[in-house]
Order: structure tokens, then sequence, then C-alpha cells
């Protein structure tokens, strides 16, 4: 049992850093898979690969409370603030395309959940990052509430491209927001904001079929879920925290790198796999 909590620690350390960063956490998913093989079920495993979000999810809840709870105090009374509910209103017109394309989540995953399908998001991504920061052009939005509905809308239809395994949801909206000339600090930070009710809501889809499929969950399955989701919540503290330090004085570009490098690797191991 011992054993089967590293492993889950490890997961959630995968998932934490790679849910962030636009690196991908489909692709260090499939890489760490490869090492870390869990004591458990298929129905298991492909519950906890989304469910483990839910600890990510919570880090940013925490990190950035203050600017998502939408009531408050002026001289001892509750007040309600204009500018939260805004940004919420926003995070739901870009959760709108998610919602029109989630019953094809399963059965993307069952199609291209492959080193293939991984690799080329992986490298197409890395040389769109690339791309899209060697244009030089400034940005017109610089601050999070200066975001128009109909570019959160854009950002949103981006977002669903991450339904191809590899793509990254947070490296499709970044992608999207820097073409709509979004700064690196506002279109990272949207991007958490997104994750909130997308990953959320998959989680809770995932958590019912599993249900409705007749499964349960052993005690060590339960202990593997916990740790993998606490994991992830205490290394998503220090990723997000990186990702938004970092983009105040980088660009992107080192990460489009490192996702064509990470997608070489992962070509790699399924040569290796297939014919090793």
């Amino acid at each position: 049992m011992l054993i089967e909590i590293i492993k889950a620690l490890l997961m959630g350390v995968v998932e934490g850093v790679t849910e962030w960063l636009p690196i991908s956490s489909t692709g260090h998913m499939i890489l760490a898979e490869q090492l870390i093989r869990f004591d458990a079920s298929d129905a298991f495993l492909s519950m906890f690969r989304v469910v483990i979000q839910l600890g990510a999810i919570m880090a940013v809840v925490v990190l950035f409370w203050n600017k998502l709870w939408p009531f408050g105090l002026r001289r001892g009374r509750p007040v309600s603030k204009p500018q939260v509910w805004s940004l919420w209103s926003k995070v739901v017109v870009a959760t709108l395309p998610v919602l029109v394309i989630s019953p094809l989540d399963d059965w993307m995953e069952a199609k291209f959940y492959n080193y293939i399908t991984v690799a080329a998001m992986l490298i197409l991504y890395g040389v769109l990052f690339i791309l899209v920061e060697n244009r030089g052009a400034p940005a017109r939005v610089g601050r999070l509430e200066q975001i128009t509905y109909r570019e959160a809308l854009i950002i949103g239809l981006w977002q669903t491209l991450a339904i191809i395994p590899g793509t990254s949801r947070s490296g499709a909206t970044i992608v999207g927001g820097l073409l709509l000339g979004l700064s690196r600090a506002a279109v990272a930070e949207f991007t958490f904001y997104l994750a909130i009710p997308v990953m959320a809501g998959a989680s809770l889809l995932k958590v019912v079929k599993f249900a409705l499929d007749g499964q349960t969950m052993t005690s060590n399955e339960t202990a593997i879920l916990v740790t993998g989701c606490i994991s992830a919540f205490a290394v998503s503290m220090a990723a997000i925290r990186f990702l938004m330090g970092y983009v105040k004085s980088h660009d992107f570009k080192f990460f489009g790198v490192y996702r064509i490098a990470l997608g070489a690797v992962v070509l790699t191991v399924a040569a290796v796999t297939a014919f090793g």
C-alpha cells in the first residue's frame, strides 16, 4: 500500500505542475504512466486522471479567493463586488463552447488518447507558441477587467481544442489570448479561472459515469485518489505562483521549445514500445 501512495504522490506532482504550465498534462501523464503503474482497475484509472484535477482547482480558489469571491464587507456591512460578477460572467461565456462539445470527451479519449496524437499536438502548439511570440505584437489588453465578452467567447472556443489529447487546456487558451492581444499575465490568470468550472464539471461527470457503470472504489483506490488530489493541490500552489511571476519578465517561447522536445520524446517512447 505504501508503494501505491508514493505513486499517487508522484502523479499529483505531475498533475500539479503540468495542469497550469502550458506543456500538456496529458502528454506527461502518458509518459508517467509508463513508469508509474497502479494496482487498480482501468475504470478507476480513467476516472483518477480527471478527478485528480480537483486538487489543482482548489489551489486556484485558495490563491485567488479575494478576486473570485463576489461578496465583501464595507463598514461592517455585506456588499456585492460588481467587478467580480463581471469576471464570472465572462468565465461563463468562455465555458459555453466547452459545454457544447463535452459529450464528445469520452469518444475523443477512446480514439485519440495515444502517443501519435499527443506528440503531434505537443509539437504543433510548441511551434505556435514560438510563432506567436516572435510576432512581437504589443498587448492591447493589459488587465483582466479589460477582457470583453467577445474576447472571452473566442478564448472559450480555443479552449475546446483541448479536447484533443496533448493540446493542453492552458496552452490552447494562452495561444488564443495572445493572438487576441491579451498580455501574458492577463491571459494566464484568465486561464486559471476558466479551469474552475471546466475541470470541476469534467470531474463530476467522470465520477457520475464511474458510479452509473456500477463501479466502486476499493479502500486502496480511495487512498490513491485522496493522496493524488492533496499532492496536486500542494504542487499547484507553487506552479501557479511560478507562472504568474515568470510571465512578468519572460515570454512563452521556452514552453514552445519544451513542448517540441517532449513531443519528440513521446514519439521515441512510442517507437520503443512498438518495436522494443
